[in-house]
């Protein structure tokens, strides 16, 4: 207990040091920064179901050009 007494003004200063500097996050801020993330992520990049989707249409377009190519080969 007296080398908690004797450090104590040194943890202080730390504790106090670490709450300034913000190195040490709360929950509330971490769940902030979480949500600004996501929000972010929705603007910048595809859902995977709608990228499933991109491809299945980029796939039938693919058969019916390959369909059509094919219909001007043969009246030739």
């Amino acid at each position: 207990m007296d080398t908690f007494i004797y450090y104590s003004p040194i943890i202080i200063a730390v504790v106090i040091f670490i709450i300034q500097q913000r190195i040490v996050v709360t929950p509330e801020e971490l769940e902030r920064k979480h949500r600004q993330i996501l929000q972010e992520i929705e603007s910048k990049f595809v859902t995977l179901n709608s990228y499933e989707d991109l491809k299945s249409q980029f796939s039938e377009i693919k058969e019916k050009i390959d369909k059509i190519y094919d219909c001007l080969i043969i009246s030739k």
